[in-house]
């Protein structure tokens, strides 16, 4: 049974809802481009540890430190964002869950199964597989001290010192993490205007619209813009990349001292 109050304006309020009201007013950020960007519901019957997300995750980490690290040293640099990985990841899992087989897989000895396909591709899976390839996207800084003693110094250092020292590096941000995490992480304060790009893509990727009339949804959107970037970024910057080494004697340029 449910208890009423009333509140100062004579409209009663029941217990249950006075407690969703203050548990939605301890989740809300303070910063009004959050409370507008990231929803503060959640769904506990979607599923997160999945089969993809293992598979999808380890691969996504594992492929994209060794692109982005093997390809750092060319001069015209390619580079595989967090981004890039998360919309390529969506039709990869939207076919897993097509494709593969509604069985378990049992670990032995213990009680512990895992379903290969435990129902649609969602928005959590989808999260998880990229935060796996964010963490292997950026390059390792150490690797620059193991390239510099062997180009510049003629030094050699071994597989097993260069492990240590890459991982002890690697390492060292996550232990930093994890001491100031009250201030850095846990603070609703503490926020990054790049995250809220991702997550406005997940939702629009993940979260069904209803198209107004003459209007577009936030998926159509996003592909028109990506659509449009890729043919206009295309000509200038993939097949005439010769124009930059072109120099004018008589361009303004150059006669501005």
């Amino acid at each position: 049974m449910e208890h009423e109050e009333t509140n100062g304006n004579g409209t009663r309020l029941s217990t249950k809802a006075k407690i969703l009201d203050e548990i939605e007013e301890v989740n809300d950020s303070p910063i009004e481009q959050v409370k507008l960007t990231v929803p503060i519901t959640d769904d506990p019957t979607l599923p997160c540890l999945t089969f993809r997300t293992w598979v999808l995750g380890i691969a996504c980490c594992a492929l994209l430190a060794f692109v982005n690290q093997f390809f750092g040293y060319r001069q015209n640099i390619l580079y595989v964002t967090s981004v890039s990985a998360q919309i390529a990841l969506l039709p990869i899992g939207r076919l897993m869950e097509s494709v593969l087989p509604n069985k378990f897989i049992r670990f032995p000895r213990t009680k512990w199964a895992l379903s290969l396909n435990p129902g649609p591709f969602n928005i959590k899976e989808h999260v998880l597989i990229t935060i796996f390839a964010n963490a292997g996207s950026n390059t390792v800084f150490a690797v620059g001290i193991i390239t510099i003693v062997k180009a510049f110094y003629h030094g050699r250092i071994d597989a097993i010192p260069a492990m240590l020292l890459t991982q002890t590096t690697q390492l060292l941000g996550y232990g930093w993490a994890g001491l100031f995490r009250k201030f850095l992480v846990d603070s609703p304060y503490m926020w990054w205007p790049s995250i809220l790009v991702q997550v406005s893509l997940f939702r629009a990727l993940h979260e069904v619209e209803i198209r107004r009339k003459g209007g577009l949804t936030r998926l159509q959107f996003f592909l028109v813009v990506l659509v449009s970037s890729f043919a206009y970024y295309i000509v200038p910057g993939y097949l005439f990349q010769s124009r930059n080494l072109a120099s004018n004697k008589s361009s303004i340029s150059r006669q501005v001292r």
